[in-house]
């Protein structure tokens, strides 16, 4: 495989997602829980930039909302990519500084992180004009962590394994979505163990299959109806207050709710935009959260925009 450097930098949008559906069996011996996922990207963005400096460094920044909360060394997951990318690969041209700038609630169970590393997968990609595709790549995130492979394809889709196998959903019309942020923020590990010592696990693991034929149909209602995950039990154990955030908007008109994947962020699905407006005002007026954002969805993955 032949690589040319390229002077440019190149600038990626990736969207967070939210869990429709998040089933989780039992503890397995390696470690992992198996999972099935629904997944949706919503319109909510990180924008990573890449731009070429010394081969062999990889260096990192962040800005926007929380940044203070992301790291900048090697623990930080979008570091990795770019560095797994480059063993990846026969040889690399330059090294990359990678520029984050987070929309993505942090440690908010939106997968932000993931996003992030996901974006630096391509933006490298891009910079170092590898002729990978989005397939080789999605297998590539996989190695990084379950929830890396979903931000490159977007739209809706069907997650099992531990998450990163996945297949598109067929999905009809536009979903409006109102996110309460939280103040604090919920370890994913944390969570994990916290289901685990509650005991709560549904075998075996299926599809949901009336939370399909409402995506199939394009009907708002029958997927509030049905939006489910086995983490919230754990999550709200953890932080109880996000009792508060879920009955809060479910009294105000919110065809579901839920927390999205290990928290603490809360989804509420509504009919249309306009409802939405309106929830989005009356969560805010009651000061149950730390924000309040609105969101639509399914939205393409990653994207090169510059």
């Amino acid at each position: 495989m032949t690589h040319v450097a390229s002077s440019e930098q190149v600038r990626v949008r990736v969207p967070g997602k939210i869990n429709l559906a998040l089933r989780v069996g039992a503890l397995a011996p390696d470690g992992y829980h198996p999972l099935i996922s629904i997944f949706q990207a919503v319109s909510i963005y990180d924008e990573v930039t890449v731009t070429p400096i010394r081969r062999g460094r990889v260096t990192a920044e962040v800005s926007g909302p929380q940044a203070s909360r992301v790291p900048t060394d090697g623990r930080n997951l979008a570091v990795k990519a770019a560095r797994h990318l480059a063993e990846h690969l026969e040889q690399v041209p330059t090294g990359v500084h990678i520029a984050i700038r987070k929309e993505i609630p942090v440690a908010g169970g939106m997968a932000g992180g993931s996003a992030d590393a996901a974006a630096t997968l391509l933006a490298c990609s891009t910079l170092w004009q590898t002729g990978l595709t989005i397939h080789d790549l999605a297998q590539l995130a996989a190695t990084l962590g379950s929830d890396v492979p979903f931000p490159l394809v977007g739209g809706i889709a069907v997650g099992t394994g531990r998450g990163d196998k996945l297949v598109p959903a067929l999905s009809r019309g536009v979903y409006h979505w109102v996110l309460a942020l939280s103040d604090g923020e919920l370890s994913t590990p944390a969570v994990y163990r916290r289901f685990d010592a509650l005991g709560a696990v549904n075998e075996p693991l299926d599809v949901p299959a009336e939370l399909m034929n409402g995506l199939a149909a394009g009907d708002p209602v029958q997927v509030g109806r049905h939006l489910a995950n086995d983490l919230q039990a754990a999550a709200v154990d953890m932080q109880p207050q996000l009792r508060r955030v879920l009955d809060a908007g479910a009294e105000r008109g919110a065809l579901g709710a839920l927390v999205s994947g290990s928290g603490p962020t809360v989804a509420f699905l509504t009919a249309d935009e306009e409802t939405a407006i309106d929830l989005s005002v009356a969560l805010s007026g009651e000061g149950v959260c730390r924000a309040v954002r609105r969101a639509s969805g399914p939205v393409p993955g990653a994207r090169v925009i510059g």
